[in-house]
């Protein structure tokens, strides 16, 4: 496949950011996409909701279904399914964007904290997997795409933020063992995660301001690589976990500068990430 023209897509925290720009590439194609978040006013810092992201969608050339969802609830989730498969005749691709970050470290995060990052990022990546299912065997071409980092077992990256990157990691082994339990039945599963950091309001407010966000490539290498994934057959490609600018290497593209959110700047490597791997585009990386 080289477009997602008529392809449905299940995605969840789209109403901003990463996931925003994943459901406007694919809308550009002329996809159908759900936008399943719980965001139904805007925050004063944090702009955008499932409306202004539906409008954005059919902008751009799709069609969106805004449906708003705690993608801890399972009830909630399973019914957001239905509806997303009954309102553009099925599911084609889940993808699994929603997120919570806290970088506090063990004695620093309240607890309160933790399980609300544990039940997001783990649990929410579990219901919605599990949910999407039933609606992907009958896709001829399914995905479950999830934005989690490669599993390295590096000491280091615990200790730094042990919570979080529990959080993080669950998401990663779910997509691991879904990838060869739904095999035989051609539904891959994935991860992908960016090499540098990107410039979103998490980064913005999590990670380091506007000095980070000038360090950062955009959204949109997020978005073509999850473009990429998702135009792959679904029976070559499973069980990866897969840095953005390597799958756009992979697809053949060379030149990463316009991904530069300030071509000044030296870009930023993201957590998770080893900065002695530099990627495709090579240069020097900064890390913390």
């Amino acid at each position: 496949m080289a477009t997602l023209e008529g392809r449905t897509i299940f995605l969840t925290g789209g109403s901003r950011g990463i996931g925003l720009e994943i459901a406007l590439r694919a809308a550009r194609d002329g996809a159908n996409i759900a936008i399943a978040a719980k965001t139904t006013e805007a925050h004063p810092k944090l702009p955008g909701t499932i409306y202004t992201a539906a409008h954005a969608i059919e902008a751009a050339g799709g069609k969106a279904l805004p449906l708003m969802v705690d993608v801890r609830d399972e009830d909630a989730v399973a019914a957001a399914m239905k509806r997303t498969a009954d309102h553009f005749g099925g599911i084609d691709a889940c993808i699994n964007n929603a997120s919570a970050i806290s970088l506090d470290r063990t004695e620093a995060i309240e607890m309160k904290r933790f399980d609300l990052i544990q039940s997001i990022n783990v649990r929410g990546t579990f219901v919605t997997s599990r949910a999407c299912i039933p609606y992907l065997r009958a896709s001829s071409n399914p995905h479950i795409l999830t934005l989690s980092p490669p599993l390295t077992m590096r000491a280091d990256w615990f200790a730094q933020h042990l919570p979080y990157t529990l959080s993080k990691y669950g998401m990663s082994m779910i997509m691991f063992g879904l990838a060869e339990e739904l095999k035989s039945a051609g539904i891959a599963c994935n991860c992908l995660w960016p090499r540098t950091t990107i410039a979103t309001a998490a980064v913005e407010f999590a990670l380091g301001g506007q000095e980070m966000l000038m360090k950062s490539r955009t959204p949109a290498i997020m978005a073509d690589a999850a473009h990429a994934i998702l135009c792959r057959p679904s029976t070559s490609l499973t069980g990866n976990f897969m840095l953005d600018d390597d799958v756009l290497a992979q697809a053949g593209k060379t030149d990463f500068s316009g991904y530069r959110n300030d071509p000044a700047q030296l870009l930023h490597v993201d957590i998770f990430v080893d900065p002695a791997d530099r990627g495709p585009e090579g240069g020097e990386l900064v890390t913390s």
